[in-house]
């Protein structure tokens, strides 16, 4: 068996994976990268980035259907789904590609196929044509992501067939578009493909065993997804659990599911969208032989510089227990390779890491909730302002959404730092660094709205927010 020897190995090819062998490269060190599967992990080949594209065509759809309100007069839009799709793919095959090549322009070696990790930081692969090889890191970072979660009697058809269930894997390789759609699931993945089939035409149910979708969000920013939801005729369903589904032999399914209170209830549809989260994949990783530790629920256990307990062993995104997103685990990927430096970078503060939810309208937000801030002890003084207010919001004619600061209440009663920026509406997504670096930085609101916002600009209605609170303001 041949065996080579890198300063860094890492196991899976995802935005953790790959960022930490493009960082570590650009610091100096040698590294290869064993991946299964293609490039980019979940997050470019199932995950954020066919989701978003997806998002797009049915935000193309949603505009064309309100052409004529901004002059343009147009016929009533058909989507074609298979055109969609074939969209999609050029998208994530060219950033595969890319990605491909800008690694082997950094001399990264990259391995096809699946690593197991023993003792001594020994990583073996087991390549597709049968063969194997090893490979030894002075260090290696574990990155082998997540899967999507199902629920007992709701899973997927096998590969190669076709059924009405399906997770999100599933889902993004559509070729034609479900007439009724039940989403099982009111989380962020779940709303965005709620919006984005109700954007396109589709009749969507959730279905959501919480009381309300969107859990852990500050209440006023959720309403405002759920009443724009409303207007977007899906219907939220919540506080119910599925029971089963019956298929109904034409490639539809009639689902059951029921309150505690009340009798189950049947909803026929065209395809299920099982949107419960995902489960991180330490499946295939090996192990044998060394201290790293996997937790009853399925998470390689690190510390806060996401060490394993197998000296030199670290692990990142999806796999360890912090927030499930492609840029924290960037963020981690840079943290192990300065702790491998020697560096002594400092932990990443995971409740102040910035969250983006792609539906329509758009949701974004650093820092805790108005309800948390208050539960961690906090006095605080809150000020929110809807976009309705703000002229590009009504040039755009995206009109529902607002922002909404939370800053520490000083001794004096003024608004002092800033704890947290939460944002619902247009492209809030594009919004944000403001008021994350605000938060981050633990910026005051007297020191933040001293900064000047272009006009006319969505990002304005930031500034106006923050500026409000220190009891002066331009249009509020």
């Amino acid at each position: 068996m041949d065996q080579q020897q890198f300063d860094l190995v890492v196991i899976g090819g995802g935005p953790g994976g790959y960022g930490a062998a493009l960082y570590a490269t650009s610091a100096g060190l040698s590294v290869a990268v064993v991946e299964k599967g293609a490039l980019g992990g979940t997050c470019l080949n199932r995950g954020c980035i066919p989701a978003k594209a997806f998002l797009e065509s049915a935000a193309v759809n949603r505009h064309v259907q309100h052409a004529a309100e901004f002059g343009i007069e147009s016929s009533a839009p058909v989507v074609n789904f298979a055109v969609a799709q074939v969209r999609k793919q050029k998208i994530v095959d060219g950033i595969v590609k890319s990605l491909g090549a800008f690694m082997k322009s950094k001399k990264i070696t990259v391995l096809d196929g699946l690593g197991t990790l023993g003792a001594n930081r020994t990583v073996t692969v087991q390549h597709p044509d049968g063969s194997s090889s090893t490979v030894v890191g002075t260090n290696v970072i574990l990155a082998s992501g997540s899967v999507p979660r199902t629920i007992p009697g709701f899973e997927p058809a096998p590969p190669g067939q076709h059924g009405p269930v399906m997770t999100s894997d599933e889902v993004l390789m559509l070729s034609s578009l479900p007439a009724r759609v039940a989403v099982i699931g009111g989380g962020a993945i779940g709303c965005e493909f709620a919006s984005t089939f109700a954007d396109l035409g589709a009749q969507v149910t959730i279905l959501e065993g919480l009381p309300k979708i969107l859990p852990g969000l500050d209440t006023d920013v959720a309403n405002v997804v759920v009443r724009s939801f409303k207007k977007k005729n899906i219907d939220i369903k919540t506080g119910v659990k599925v029971l089963g589904h019956t298929p109904n032999g034409y490639g539809g399914t009639t689902v059951h599911f029921g309150a505690a209170d009340s009798d189950a209830q049947n909803l026929e549809v065209d395809a299920v969208v099982v949107s419960i989260g995902r489960r991180p994949f330490a499946d295939q990783l090996g192990l044998h032989g060394t201290a790293v530790v996997v937790s009853d629920r399925g998470f390689v256990e690190v510390d806060q510089y996401c060490r394993t307990a197998e000296p030199g062993v670290y692990a990142v995104g999806d796999l360890i227990n912090t927030p499930a997103l492609a840029h924290v685990g960037y963020a981690e990927a840079i943290l192990v390779t300065k702790h491998i430096l020697g560096e002594s970078p400092s932990p990443i503060r995971y409740d102040r890491v910035p969250w983006a939810i792609y539906c329509h309208p758009e949701v974004a937000f650093s820092g805790p909730s108005e309800e948390a801030a208050r539960e961690a002890g906090f006095d605080v003084v809150v000020a929110k302002h809807q976009f309705r207010a703000n002229s590009r919001a009504q040039i755009l004619g995206e009109l529902d959404g607002l922002v909404k600061v939370i800053a520490k209440k000083n001794a004096d009663g003024s608004a002092g730092q800033i704890l947290g920026v939460h944002m619902v509406g247009p492209w809030v997504t594009e919004q944000l660094s403001g008021g994350y670096l605000a938060v981050n930085w633990e910026a005051t609101v007297a020191e933040v709205a001293e900064y000047i916002q272009p006009h006319p600009s969505l990002t304005e209605l930031f500034g106006e927010t923050v500026l409000s609170l220190t009891g002066r303001s331009l249009n509020a």
